[in-house]
């Protein structure tokens, strides 16, 4: 609970849930017949409309992006460091908006969700939802909102492959692309990461093949064992060696397979609280929309063709140690954007806290993040909100 909440933070924010009765039909082919998006909002929009900033969220992330709920809050928002008064994301200027994605599971309408058609959870029949049918479903929330073009649309790894997304499925609605950390596509080796995640899962007995809340049971052991597969992809090597090292917990051996190792002890401790706080359909669903994300495909591959049709500006973030999705990843864009004459500026940033640094208070990035949001406040909105 913080003493005080601190004079560049949003402050208490409420959420808002948005129904929507408007069937949406998904890349599938199924269709939603109605569902619920719950969104934050934090700063003002402007008379004219133009000083509006989605987020969008990476694979564990929800719309609750900035500022605190409550006074008994532990900690802020997910990406408290960039965004508030005075941050990247000034809230003086900016009116930011981030949603739970549909499959989530913190609001939005997911597999913890009733089906309306059955009286039900929908469990393991949610169907899966790609990034395109997010970003349809986030241009609807604009339309509620009365925001027909984003001053920019800014997010971090899975994030960024919606914010490429926006920039291609509605050119005309996006001023600004950020993008940080994120990839064309995923690599082969990230597929077969979430391979094994989705394997843990469903191999815990407590999955009942997804129907584990009918049973009254969660598979915290496989989505235990999914949380610290992926949380090693997001640490560096060097950051792990530097806040472990090889340190013992009890400082000697105890010739047991218990953790005995500091890092050994700090994965049990992610995997135990992502356990009870996360749903495990909901992560099987966020994983596959990972995997599926290749705009390029439908233009033979290329992806300076594909990106053709956008229309606004580009900014990419990369940080050295990221090795899941490393510099070159981004590289691959911004040479396709080059290719495609776009308007685009790269930053590579030196960083030992690997794929996680995208959410760290890392001055550097966060100076040259700011940066870059002056001239979108400068040319979306006059510098002021």
């Amino acid at each position: 609970m913080p003493d005080r909440i601190p004079d560049d933070s949003v402050g208490l924010v409420t959420p808002v849930v948005q129904h929507f009765s408007e069937p949406l039909t998904l890349r599938s082919g199924k269709v939603l017949q109605s569902y619920d998006l719950i969104y934050e909002t934090y700063g003002t929009l402007n008379q004219a409309r133009s000083n509006a900033v989605l987020i969008c969220h990476a694979l564990s992330g929800n719309h609750h992006a900035a500022g605190y709920h409550s006074m008994d809050d532990t900690s802020p928002g997910w990406w408290d460091s960039a965004i508030g008064p005075g941050k990247p994301i000034d809230t003086n200027r900016f009116f930011v908006v981030c949603l739970n994605n549909l499959g989530g599971c913190d609001g939005s309408t997911g597999p913890t969700s009733i089906n309306p058609e059955t009286g039900r959870v929908y469990g393991p029949d949610f169907p899966i939802v790609t990034v395109r049918d997010w970003v349809i479903s986030q241009a609807r929330l604009a339309d509620v909102l009365g925001i027909d073009k984003w001053a920019a649309v800014v997010g971090g790894s899975l994030g960024g492959m919606q914010v490429l997304r926006w920039s291609i499925q509605f050119p005309e609605r996006i001023d600004h692309a950020v993008i940080i950390a994120s990839a064309p596509k995923l690599s082969a080796q990230n597929i077969a990461f979430n391979e094994v995640a989705r394997q843990a899962i469903a191999k815990d007995p407590d999955f009942h093949n997804g129907w584990y809340q009918e049973q009254e049971t969660l598979p915290k052991a496989g989505l235990m064992q999914a949380r610290m597969l992926g949380h090693l992809t997001y640490l560096s090597d060097d950051a792990m060696r530097q806040k472990f090292g090889r340190e013992l917990r009890e400082g000697n051996l105890n010739f047991s397979f218990a953790p005995e190792f500091q890092v050994e002890s700090y994965l049990h401790y992610q995997g135990e609280k992502f356990s009870t706080r996360f749903d495990a359909n909901t992560y099987m669903l966020m994983t596959k929309a990972l995997d599926y994300f290749d705009p390029a495909a439908e233009y033979d591959n290329d992806l300076a063709a594909c990106l053709e049709q956008t229309q606004c500006r580009f900014f990419l973030v990369s940080f050295t140690t990221d090795w899941r999705f490393s510099p070159a990843r981004s590289e691959e864009i911004v040479n396709a954007l080059i290719q495609a004459d776009k308007d685009v500026s790269y930053a590579c940033v030196e960083s030992e806290s690997g794929h996680d640094a995208f959410l760290m208070p890392i001055p550097r990035y966060l100076d040259l993040f700011a940066a870059y949001m002056d001239g979108v406040a400068a040319r979306c909105c006059g510098g002021a909100a």
